[in-house]
């Protein structure tokens, strides 16, 4: 029986509106851009996505699609290998490695339903759901509505929590700790608290923030340096109680290979570091560093990694990504007693089929990157809030 080849790879760009504009400590956006591929390969199709810029669609149009186009879906891990050599004079970082994930995780997914398995059962199944944190907490947020999400992740027995502080670039350390403070009271101790600085901080204020955080109780702190901080990292990590953590934008394996030496746990994110293949290789090296590993955002896509690997700590319950899959999947996975499990029973492939997007579609050579207002009159327009309580 001749094996099929992929006969057609396509790309659409969407983006889901935020119901109102939402901050980090350094950034600013009003919706979410995804990129979604799907390779044909014989009678099947393989689904994939990845949270990144509209502009990704025509790298993979031009770029990747010609790597996979006629070739045998039945190694992605060669095919991965062949995309990212593609990209070699491109930078194999960023929007680049992004493109490559959405690729790879759709040959995935052919891959299972070419076989008739879940692709956990090709990697090994661990276990039937994943611990998850909630996660939001944006510091565009009143404390009303902070309070309210909370509320919401308590209420599905999460058993921690992650609010974003490092407001305005960190210069509004005062609305930090009382955001921070009243989500300790508000937990009461039914959760762990964990907070994320997206590199916001100098490293002397990570400092000073982090001896406040130690004595409030919260046990995580991400980004509180820039990421690429390895050194200012590794420092926090000596003598903060707390544990310091960070690695969202890895890539390479390399790059998880330096994390490992500079932080408590290291992060990784499917839609930015090559997939389930370049995921399921930096994770293997954690394992062998003998350090956590911690999913970032995407929480379907999350799962079946978890599923099939014990050594994952938890899985980011993203709430701008969880209002997203919802729109964007049949079988999105649910959160009960505070683990994410699948929404039906185990399907080929990684079990997940598109809805129709049709109306989140956009040019696919637009930018997409969103509007990024100044964090000056975010600032502004926030101000008033820090005196709430």
């Amino acid at each position: 029986m001749t094996p099929a080849i992929v006969d057609q790879v396509d790309v659409h760009a969407l983006v889901f509106p935020t119901p109102e504009p939402e901050s980090d400590g350094t950034l600013t956006w009003d919706h979410t851009g995804v990129v979604v591929v799907e390779v044909h390969a014989g009678d099947h199709t393989g689904l994939g996505w990845t949270y990144t810029s509209p502009a990704a669609a025509e790298l993979v149009r031009s770029v990747l699609a010609p790597q996979v186009v006629g070739q045998n879906p039945a190694s992605p891990s060669r095919l991965w290998e062949r995309m990212r050599r593609a990209c070699r004079d491109l930078g194999t970082r960023g929007i680049v490695m992004a493109a490559i994930s959405a690729v790879d995780i759709a040959l995935w997914d052919v891959r299972g339903k070419s076989l008739g398995l879940p692709i956990t059962e090709l990697w090994g199944t661990h276990r039937e759901s994943v611990p998850v944190y909630g996660s939001g907490g944006f510091t565009s947020m009143s404390l009303d509505q902070l309070d309210a999400q909370v509320d919401e992740w308590l209420a599905v027995g999460c058993p921690a929590v992650k609010i974003k502080i490092g407001e305005n670039a960190g210069h509004d350390v005062a609305r930090d700790r009382v955001r921070v403070a009243r989500v300790v009271t508000r937990v009461r101790g039914a959760a762990q608290v964990m907070v994320d600085a997206d590199g916001a901080y100098s490293r002397g204020q990570a400092l000073r923030v982090g001896q406040d955080l130690d004595i409030l109780g919260v046990t995580w702190f991400e980004e509180p340096v820039s990421g690429e901080d390895m050194r200012g990292l590794a420092q926090l990590r000596g003598v903060l109680g707390l544990d310091v953590a960070a690695g969202e934008h890895i890539a390479e394996v390399s790059d998880a290979r330096s994390m490992c030496d500079a932080v408590d746990c290291v992060q990784l994110d499917v839609t930015r570091c090559g997939g389930f293949t370049g995921w399921r290789r930096c994770a293997a090296y954690a394992r062998a560093a003998h350090v956590p590993v911690s999913a970032n955002c995407a929480p379907a896509l999350h799962l079946p990694l978890g599923m099939a690997d014990d050594h994952l700590r938890h899985v980011e319950w993203f709430s701008d990504h969880v209002a997203v899959e919802a729109q964007l999947l049949e079988g999105a996975p649910v959160v009960r007693d505070g683990r994410l499990t699948a929404s039906r029973p185990a399907a080929p492939g990684h079990g997940y089929r598109l809805k129709d997007v049709s109306r989140f579609a956009v040019d696919g050579a637009s930018t997409g990157q969103g509007t990024v207002r100044s964090l000056d009159e975010q600032r502004l327009r926030r101000l008033s809030d820090c005196g709430e309580r």
